[in-house]
């Protein structure tokens, strides 16, 4: 056997385990006895990547799909103008204030939450909704925790209706190049109908512990703390965000340019700011975020240079399994999402996406199947960990019994529409 041989082994063997363990740490987001995050180990998988030499720096940087971390990175700063300017406390507490009943209030809290999720990202939407939704569920004397799940679980659904609503459609929409509009009307009825169904099963929930005694008078402290994560509203900075976010939608709907470069120069204007320093802005870009998605973007691309994946996806062919077909992608992409959390599971399996139903059905079955449990996605984490800092315990058992029938309820909703489509 040949040096070049040994050599070209000794890297695929490398790429086997640099990958094997990242994905390991995706699972358990993380790794055992080691203080790494998800992003902490997709990095240091790339760095084995580039110091083993199985590719280049300037390779490494080649197979970042820039696009997608441009338009990400765009998003984040235009949800970051919205946040800073209040926008989204002055929303939830002008719905808070409707004299609505409970059920009238899920379904505003829902419809909102998802509309918001479209277009300005789940993750930040819960972000900035979740403490003051608490807040004032506390003031209502209402039990916060049913309206902080339909806020997850709007959040997440609502996101699949666009291909800006999360950093997983941000990827398909970029990678397999679909139509913003052409996306949007596919992906509109099965969203809305998952709404629908989320709203029902919640209404019925409030209305099973309608005989519940009320909820005590709110701690102050409590408030307090909610009330600190709250900006006050600044009309100027609220309305240059809107316009510009509105004015991208009507972009990506009505021309041709480039959807990265169109939100890349939306967040340059914003950026031009006499209020807003840019660095208190770019202090709300999750970085972390970027970071893992170029990770992972460098060790996928070091495993499908080793032709393993290929060879794998052929071998499976041959089984009468084809991964790009769409009851095998749909059930692929449903259980890697859980497995491995969705954006990860996407960028695995956007290499076998071929045909018209792959962008749809990856973009709406890894986006719904991210409420099935509280780490199937950051927005329910980042609900959970508000609602805890206040003192309100979401557990996983009482998440479950809202996610996971309303997972079931809007995947199997998906999966009707896409067979009509088909």
């Amino acid at each position: 056997m040949s040096a070049a041989t040994l050599q070209h082994e000794g890297r695929t063997l490398l790429v086997l385990a640099v990958f094997g363990i990242v994905y390991l740490g995706m699972i358990l987001g993380g790794l055992p006895r080691l203080r790494l995050d998800r992003t902490g180990v997709a990095l240091l998988g790339a760095i084995a990547i580039v110091g083993g030499g199985v590719m280049t720096p300037e390779q490494a940087a080649l197979s970042i799909h820039l696009p997608t971390i441009l338009l990400l990175f765009s998003f984040m700063v235009i949800s970051a103008q919205m946040r800073l300017g209040g926008f989204y406390g002055a929303v939830t507490r002008h719905i808070a204030a409707l004299p609505l009943g409970p059920a009238g209030l899920m379904g505003a809290v829902i419809a909102v939450s998802a509309v918001l999720s479209a277009v300005f990202s789940n993750d930040i939407v819960c972000l900035a909704v979740a403490p003051v939704l608490a807040e004032a569920c506390l003031r209502r004397r209402l039990d916060p925790v049913p309206f902080l799940l339909g806020l997850a679980c709007a959040a997440n659904i609502g996101s699949a209706a666009t291909l800006i609503g999360n950093p997983q459609n941000m990827l398909i929409g970029e990678v397999l190049h679909l139509p913003f509009g052409a996306y949007l009307l596919q992906a509109l009825p099965p969203v809305l109908l998952g709404l629908l169904a989320l709203w029902g099963w919640l209404a019925w929930s409030l209305r099973q512990g309608a005989a519940a005694p009320a909820m005590e008078a709110p701690n102050e402290r409590q408030l307090a703390l909610l009330e600190g994560e709250a900006p006050p509203l600044d009309r100027w900075q609220t309305t240059k965000g809107l316009v510009v976010a509105l004015l991208l939608v009507a972009v990506f709907l009505l021309s041709d340019w480039p959807r990265d470069v169109a939100a890349l120069v939306g967040a340059g204007v914003l950026l031009l700011s006499q209020r807003f320093h840019s660095s208190k802005v770019m202090g709300q870009v999750d970085w972390e975020l970027l970071v893992l998605f170029m990770g992972l973007f460098i060790v996928n691309h070091a495993l499908q240079l080793t032709g393993l994946t290929e060879r794998a996806v052929q071998g499976l062919a041959a089984q009468g399994l084809r991964l790009g077909e769409p009851v095998p992608l749909f059930g692929a992409t449903l259980l890697l999402s859980n497995l491995v959390s969705n954006v990860p599971a996407v960028m695995l399996l956007l290499p076998v996406a071929q045909g018209t139903h792959a962008g749809p059905t990856l973009a709406l079955v890894s986006t719904l199947a991210g409420n099935l449990l509280i780490v199937g996605s950051l927005a329910n984490i980042i609900v959970v960990d508000a609602a805890a800092r206040a003192g309100i315990v979401i557990d996983w058992r009482r998440h479950a019994r809202t996610g996971v029938p309303v997972t079931l309820l809007s995947l199997a909703l998906t999966a009707l529409w896409l067979a009509w489509r088909a």
